[in-house]
């Protein structure tokens, strides 16, 4: 398998999924910042010009990363990222898709780059406290949700995973880590596949 990912970026959280499972993986960076995604090889294989970016074995390519958390944990059941009842996986999936669709596409994306909601420059400030107002209710949720317990659902899944790759982010976003949720991020940051996912991506635990 080869992943396409940028440093620091959400393909960390699939990195981490390849670290947990611990099958031979290549790494490739493709980032926006150095014009690769928009590259005619990539958009050949991702017109879609972003990571994660998986190419399976087989020669397939897989896109977005709930499809390629979920390919994965599927692929090597022995790693346990997907609750075995149905009741704890839509849990776990219930998690997951919030992190990725609202606490980082709507907040995170509205502070990082504004220009992506408003064409006008005087309405950049705006946007980004608004992302910050949804990125300050999504910690206000899952820090409730952790409360009395070490990972999101109970048990350690693809849920933290996706969370971890958030908590990375919020220092530069100018918001406080509640505090479970900050114990997460320090139980996440202990994990072997995490320390080892955050030093060959050359990021500082």
């Amino acid at each position: 398998m080869k992943l396409f990912y940028s440093p620091g970026a959400c393909s960390l959280g699939i990195h981490v999924i390849l670290e947990e499972i611990g099958k031979p993986f290549e790494l490739v960076v493709s980032s926006a910042r150095d014009g690769s995604l928009y590259q005619p090889a990539f958009v050949a294989m991702n017109p879609k010009s972003k990571v994660p970016t998986l190419l399976r074995d087989d020669g397939s390519v897989l896109t977005e990363y709930p499809a390629i958390a979920m390919w994965l944990a599927r692929s090597n059941p022995a790693c346990s990222l997907i609750p075995a009842d149905i009741e704890g996986e839509a849990r776990m999936l219930e998690a997951m898709d919030y992190i990725v669709s609202t606490v980082h596409m709507q907040g995170f994306t509205r502070i990082a780059r504004p220009g992506n909601f408003t064409p006008n420059e005087a309405d950049h400030e705006a946007v980004k406290a608004r992302g910050r107002e949804i990125l300050a209710k999504g910690l206000k949720l899952f820090d409730a949700q952790l409360e009395g317990r070490d990972w999101l659902i109970g048990s350690y899944s693809l849920a933290d995973i996706a969370l971890m790759y958030v908590e990375n982010w919020i220092p530069r976003a100018g918001i406080v880590m509640p505090a479970n949720v900050a114990a997460h991020f320090a139980r996440m940051k202990a994990r072997p596949a995490v320390q080892r996912a955050f030093a060959s991506e050359g990021l500082a635990l």
